[in-house]
């Protein structure tokens, strides 16, 4: 099979720690022709110095921006016909871009979507059998759950998709991954789940998800309410349901004023 290019994005923020994990994750593939883009962002410790040492290309940004700066400065310069998101802390497993690509191949679709352990809560752990096709947009939503879980790490993008639609992380949200990953699932043609690809989600002490600053706190809250009110008004506008999230004008009253 053809192997097209693969863009892996990877911010880093003071992630010295993993960072020689992940890239070795990467880099041990069964899938080789990747372009390993590593977004330094603004880090203080050595993470820098360890990227460089790994045959990658680095986007070195002069001071923290944020996760959606990262992400969005590494889509301008993604080259790969595809696009994937990776955590620095997190895991794949070997055959996951093999899979991804075939899967999106084989079927024509614009996105695939790999099956998930969640570490930190087990029971959003989501594993597929069989691959399958989706298209219908009800079908998208409810086999994937992108309305409820973002994580755009799942998904293998098709970066045409994104440039189509002009799709970007929120810059200055805190809760960026749901309004990019249900915005392009719901654009796409198709979206194929995948098997054998799984995303090990690792949440860290110290990570963005972690901090226990008081002011973070308060601005991860808002940054949630924005989220839920942007959910329902993507939903209404395009006139559509999402599988177990009421959508209608009295939850988004409720969402404005109660949360």
């Amino acid at each position: 099979m053809e192997q097209p290019l693969v863009s892996v994005i990877i911010p880093v923020f003071n992630g010295e720690a993993y960072l020689r994990d992940c890239l070795d994750n990467i880099l041990g593939q069964s899938y080789t022709n990747l372009d390993v883009i590593v977004v330094n962002d603004g880090s203080t410790d050595n993470s820098l110095m360890i990227a460089s040492e790994y045959p990658v290309r680095i986007i070195n940004l002069p001071r923290n921006r944020g996760l959606s700066v990262a992400r969005n400065s590494g889509i301008d310069h993604a080259k790969g016909e595809y696009i994937h998101f990776m955590d620095v802390d997190d895991q794949i497993n070997t055959g996951f871009y093999q899979e991804m690509v075939k899967a999106i191949k084989e079927t024509g679709a614009e996105i695939a979507c790999s099956g998930m352990v969640n570490e930190p809560k087990p029971h959003r752990t989501m594993l597929f059998k069989e691959r399958l096709l989706l298209t219908t947009i009800n079908d998208k939503l409810q086999v994937t759950n992108v309305g409820k879980w973002g994580f755009s790490t799942r998904y293998l993008f098709n970066r045409s998709l994104l440039e189509k639609h002009n799709l970007r992380f929120m810059e200055g949200r805190l809760i960026e991954d749901l309004p990019f990953s249900l915005s392009a699932v719901y654009f796409s043609k198709g979206v194929v789940v995948v098997p054998n690809a799984v995303y090990t989600y690792i949440l860290r002490e110290g990570s963005i998800m972690t901090s226990r600053d008081r002011a973070h706190r308060k601005k991860k809250h808002r940054d949630m309410r924005y989220m839920k009110t942007f959910r329902h008004r993507f939903a209404r506008k395009h006139h559509f349901k999402i599988p177990g999230v009421a959508t209608g004008r009295f939850s988004l009253f409720f969402v404005k004023w109660f949360t």
